[in-house]
């Protein structure tokens, strides 16, 4: 079978974008512009892919990794010059090559493989992906000939009167012939508006040489939205929200409102999960089945077990088991690991820390650097004091310990399992198992003293 591989352009500087950062490492649903771009390559099947960056080149590659072939264009002189740079990766291979821009997230995998096979079944030593745009402004122009056949493609600028009312226009990616765009690379020229070497222009080149070229339109113009700004950055993001809320609703998970869900590329969601408005799912967050998320809540790389609820709260980087109940106003940060069957309640801030099964946390209360054992109940306003203004220390509370309410947690310390501690203790030794600790002060009465300090409240 024939070499399939991709070129994938991300030299350009995006000056409107107007950011220190390299226009295709801009995020959108969870991943920068090239990634999405590297992504729909790799699952049409090209797994050869060169990189050609310059403007930035190694935010770029810091982004993408350093597994990666690059190819570097110093001097930005056109897309036809981007590809100059990558000949080396060309050479020597029989086969086709698919041209691709960074900024475009939008391509989808099926619209690559099908301009592919498009491309050899008619025997093309080009193909263009098309489409049809109503203000084709700033587009380059599909000019055809009275039979249809593709003659050349005009950029925006270079367009006369007649050919700035086609409404075809080229989106950027193309499928070439190797061999004979490497013989055709050599003739490009810059005469233009530009003083650039457009690929574009490579076109015109076949067509005069006998070669085929041909247009594969695609039926949804959104896949070709390039990126330059600020404004295109937010289009390109609601749609492809849209395509992911919308594959999410297909494979049975319930959206309560997708216009205000937010669900990166990479989260998977079992069936029957339920979510609420104003929930924000990110990275490679993986939700169970039956779970109900929301509203307004925060899930940041989590795994979340089946038949759990997080309500009105944010979990970050942790793990959260089955039959849980999280929130509302719940804060589980980095490094924490919630078991089955919890329940982590109001304004409890879990950091760091392992929570066995069947936990009760019910509220007010903050464990950081701990290991929390089953069927352990930490009363309101349980406080681990695990820093000591230089370091952090580790808290051990065993299985079916009760703690009070109003307890300070004095680390390092140990409660052994079915220990009590009574409620407004302050405990700094280890609690035995089976025991009760008691550490507060005896309280004291002294009648009258409110009336001899003249301190009586009047109405």
């Amino acid at each position: 079978m024939e070499h399939l591989m991709a070129v994938i352009l991300a030299a350009g500087e995006g000056k409107r974008m107007k950011s220190a950062k390299s226009k295709v490492v801009h995020e959108i649903c969870g991943k920068a512009l090239i990634e999405w771009v590297a992504r729909s390559v790799l699952k049409a099947g090209i797994e050869d892919r060169v990189f050609v960056v310059g403007h930035k080149a190694e935010q770029v590659k810091e982004c993408l990794g350093e597994n990666i072939q690059y190819a570097l264009q110093e001097v930005q002189l056109g897309t036809g010059h981007a590809v100059m740079q990558a000949e080396r990766f060309l050479r020597g291979k029989e086969g086709q090559v698919v041209i691709l821009c960074g900024d475009m997230p939008l391509i989808r995998p099926e619209t690559i493989m099908k301009a592919v096979r498009l491309h050899r079944q008619s025997g093309n030593s080009a193909t263009v992906i098309t489409a049809d745009l109503d203000n084709p402004a700033g587009y380059g122009r599909i000019v055809r000939d009275e039979r249809g056949n593709v003659l050349k493609i005009v950029e925006h600028k270079d367009t006369n009167e007649e050919e700035r009312n086609i409404r075809e226009v080229n989106s950027g990616i193309y499928c070439f012939n190797i061999m004979d765009l490497l013989h055709s690379l050599k003739e490009l020229g810059n005469s233009n508006s530009q003083g650039e070497y457009y690929l574009t222009d490579i076109m015109e080149i076949f067509v005069k040489k006998g070669l085929k070229v041909d247009a594969f339109k695609v039926e949804d113009s959104s896949e070709i939205l390039g990126i330059n700004d600020r404004v295109q950055l937010a289009e390109a993001a609601q749609v492809l929200r849209k395509r992911i809320l919308e594959e999410h609703m297909r494979s049975g998970v319930t959206l309560v409102d997708p216009g205000s869900t937010y669900i990166d590329g990479d989260v998977e969601i079992g069936m029957d999960t339920v979510i609420y408005p104003g929930t924000i799912l990110e990275g490679k967050t993986k939700i169970g089945e039956n779970c109900i998320l929301g509203p307004n809540s925060r899930l940041v790389d989590c795994v979340i077990g089946n038949d759990t609820e997080v309500a009105n709260s944010v979990v970050i980087q942790s793990s959260v088991g089955s039959g849980t109940h999280i929130g509302p106003f719940a804060y589980i940060r980095p490094e924490s690991s919630i078991g089955n069957k919890v329940k982590i309640g109001d304004f409890v801030e879990i950091k760091k820390s392992r929570i066995g099964d069947k936990t009760k946390i019910s509220h007010l209360t903050y464990v950081g650097d701990a290991e929390v054992g089953k069927n352990v109940n930490l009363g309101c306003g349980v406080v681990v004091v695990n820093y000591d203004g230089r370091n952090k220390y580790k808290t051990v509370v065993e299985d079916n310990a009760f703690v009070g309410c109003n307890v300070n947690l004095i680390s390092p310390v140990t409660v052994r399992s079915n220990a009590y501690i009574a409620a407004g203790s302050t405990i700094v030794g280890e609690v035995p198992e089976n025991s009760l600790a008691i550490a507060r002060s005896k309280q004291e009465i002294k009648e009258g003293w409110v009336i001899k300090k003249g301190l009586r409240r009047k109405e």
